[in-house]
């Protein structure tokens, strides 16, 4: 048997072939870049929007008056800016919601790693996740003439608008956010780490609280930011059940505002644009998204230290 090696016309005839490939790879990589630009172009221009009219504010009220003032009435003639009522009202409905959201997404997520057979996992999964495609101006409205009303029946002083059962119906928002990419951390755990404990009589309560929590806790932990600052940034459950009373406290039995509220009452339209009282509404967002962005530092941080500590 004899061999002919490819004569040079035949590579004449791939020459046209890799041409082709190498301009559409790229067409590929250009199209692709042009996406990923739009993305950043698009965050650079929300952030350059919010610093350049949050510097317009400041040139008018001062930073320690905003930072220190104990009063938010900037749409009243008497003006007051003390953001911390409304950091204050966002706070404590983003901690209701985390206190209620992360047991129960937690150990939702341990029971569907762990203790689930596959065929039930694969049904209920689906049906936790469905919460997260609710829309929150149901939330909202859901808070306000189910949850309260009932809460009513139990505390008595509660008000119509109030920020405890804002709070109960954001954490159940947010369950499936912290369930769904727990429970992807927790079944990641290598099953060579479960087999081990097991090898040394442990149970399957050890396992999971001696070794596969401790090795999902980055994820873990991910996912609790992640739910808290879309806590923080919720609008139509807060607006609609928690009220648009700036009052300065943690009191969650009484009408409250968040930034998101606010934000959302200075946008309805009455308020003239470019006006003082309009130009809040980007202070207020510029304090909302550093809060976020501290949020998701602190993030980034902890989990590339926890990998780190453990490879």
């Amino acid at each position: 048997m004899t061999f002919e090696l490819p004569s040079s016309r035949s590579s004449d005839l791939w020459q046209p072939n890799r041409q082709m490939s190498k301009l559409s790879e790229g067409a590929a990589k250009a199209t692709f870049t042009l996406f990923a630009l739009v993305s950043v172009a698009t965050t650079l221009g929300i952030i350059l929007t919010l610093i350049f009219e949050t510097i317009e504010f400041f040139q008018v009220v001062p930073l320690w008056q905003f930072l220190t003032e104990d009063r938010w009435t900037p749409l009243f003639a008497d003006a007051h800016f003390g953001i911390f009522v409304l950091v204050s009202a966002t706070l404590l409905t983003s901690a209701i919601a985390i206190l209620v959201a992360a047991p129960i997404g937690l150990l939702a997520a341990i029971f569907l790693s762990e203790y689930a057979s596959p065929k039930l996992r694969q049904w209920l999964k689906p049906m936790l996740e469905v919460l997260a495609g609710v829309p929150s101006v149901v939330y909202g409205y859901f808070a306000l003439l189910f949850v309260t009303p009932l809460l009513q029946q139990i505390i008595p002083d509660l008000q119509g608008f109030n920020g405890l059962s804002a709070g109960l119906v954001l954490g159940v928002s947010i369950i499936p956010l912290i369930a769904s990419l727990s429970e992807d951390a927790i079944y990641a755990v290598p099953r060579s780490l479960r087999d081990g404990v097991y090898a040394l009589g442990g149970t399957k309560r050890e396992s999971i609280i001696s070794v596969v929590l401790p090795a999902a806790l980055s994820g873990i932990v991910a996912s609790l930011i992640l739910a808290v600052s879309r806590a923080i940034g919720e609008t139509m459950i807060v607006t609609l059940a928690a009220g648009q009373n700036p009052t300065l406290g943690f009191n969650p039995l009484v009408p409250i505002q968040t930034m998101t509220a606010y934000i959302v009452q200075v946008s309805l339209g009455d308020t003239p644009a470019g006006s003082l009282a309009y130009k809040t509404i980007f202070a207020v967002g510029m304090t909302l998204f550093l809060i976020t962005l501290a949020l998701n530092v602190f993030s980034f941080w902890f989990v590339r230290r926890f990998r780190e500590k453990y490879e």
